[in-house]
């Protein structure tokens, strides 16, 4: 099964695919966005096209004491959206701390400070997505 892991920021949504048999994910895109989310959702659908998507894990960015506040209010709304518009199963992952575990790992690699601005939403969606795989493939 193929996997779409998306970021869904302010500004930019970060994609990340994983390999045909689920295992693995690596960075895709990043598209940039002005809270057009119907636009969005057509970008989105381009690639499940494009790359034969059969379902798509959403960041949900709960608060870190496990509450729901305004980020994770528009996830669950675009959640929705791509349910109807895509026809696909769209997951939630938490992604608390994602953000800062891609910057490190960027950090490590000596990635400039411009570069990581520039794939910085790419690699935390990798790494949502990582991580809903390795949960389901345990």
């Amino acid at each position: 099964m193929r996997y779409l892991g998306l970021d869904l920021g302010s500004k930019t949504l970060g994609c990340a695919i994983s390999d045909k048999s689920g295992i693995f994910s690596h960075s895709y895109t990043i598209i940039r966005h002005n809270e057009e989310y119907d636009r969005l959702v057509l970008e989105v659908k381009k690639i499940i096209e494009l790359e034969k998507i059969e379902a798509i894990v959403l960041g949900y960015p709960k608060n870190m004491n496990n509450t729901i506040g305004p980020k994770a209010e528009l996830s669950l709304t675009f959640k929705s959206k791509l349910e109807q518009e895509l026809k696909i199963p769209v997951y939630l992952q938490d992604e608390r701390l994602t953000t800062k575990q891609a910057q490190d790992l960027l950090i490590s690699n000596n990635t400039s400070r411009k570069k990581r601005k520039k794939v910085i939403d790419s690699m935390a969606a990798t790494i949502i997505l990582q991580s809903y795989l390795d949960k389901e493939n345990r």
